[in-house]
């Protein structure tokens, strides 16, 4: 009787603590859209803004995994992060929760990213994403051509090939876009596998519903993946890219079940 007490406060607790760290979110990016950013504006100039916008965005996401950690809403590990430590990688993970894109820009330096354009055009985000010079995926024709000039200045494009959210379960069904910017650019991409167990912040779910333990993340970075085994004399950019978006599909499939 005791432990299930227990238990229950437990997880009440936690729903508190979820509800608290997505409102600290929310406030944090009013202070950095209101002092942090403007004070930056008018102390760096040049190419360095970037740069700048970026770190401060970095370390903002990096606290905030940091406060859901200490106020037991999640707990996290990291594999291989010494493989992120370059510059002009394509970073391409699954998508099973909502705080992926957060994790992942915690841990990577310079940063780069494809955001939406209620984003760029919000009034708390649109400024901090415009300073960090993220790309708006309204280019249309133009994205590739974008993401490849992002690459080549040295930033780390992360992309989520899914586009959305995966439900818990379901088989990632990939998007070709990411293959066309590896193919195009001759680019090698770098693997990041996100695993939840239990699940949480999954698609369809409401902050809320937090499972009955404990998140436990766990983010690995995988071996580079080459593009010598999809491009060649004779195969068009549009094939090379089918073969890559199918060989992707089948490892993170093959990868999540091995570290599920």
């Amino acid at each position: 009787m005791l432990e299930q007490i227990v238990q229950l406060a437990w997880r009440g607790w936690r729903i508190v603590a979820t509800g608290l760290s997505f409102a600290l979110f929310g406030i944090g990016g009013v202070v950095l859209r209101v002092l942090v950013f403007p004070l930056m504006t008018l102390c760096v100039r040049g190419p360095a803004r970037t740069n700048a916008a970026r770190a401060i965005i970095r370390l903002s996401f990096r606290a905030f995994v940091g406060v859901m950690r200490l106020l037991g809403v999640l707990r996290y590990e990291v594999t291989g992060l010494e493989k992120l430590a370059r510059n002009g990688q394509l970073i391409l993970a699954n998508h099973p929760t909502l705080i992926d894109t957060v994790f992942l820009m915690a841990f990577v330096r310079n940063a780069d990213c494809i955001v939406k354009g209620a984003l760029w055009d919000n009034a708390v985000t649109g400024g901090p994403v415009r300073a960090a010079g993220y790309i708006k995926n309204d280019h249309g024709p133009q994205l590739v051509d974008a993401c490849l000039a992002s690459l080549q200045t040295g930033g780390n494009l992360i992309i989520f090939p899914e586009g959305t959210r995966t439900a818990p379960g379901a088989a990632p069904r990939l998007k070709r876009g990411a293959a066309h910017i590896a193919v195009r650019g001759g680019q090698a991409v770098t693997p990041v596998l996100i695993s939840c167990h239990p699940p949480t912040l999954g698609k369809g779910e409401r902050w809320w519903q937090v499972p009955p333990r404990q998140a436990r993340f766990r983010i690995d970075v995988m071996d580079d993946i080459g593009m010598d085994s999809f491009t060649g004399t004779g195969i068009s950019d549009v094939v090379a890219a089918r073969r890559l978006t199918e060989h992707l599909q089948h490892y993170f499939m093959k990868e999540g079940l091995r570290h599920a």
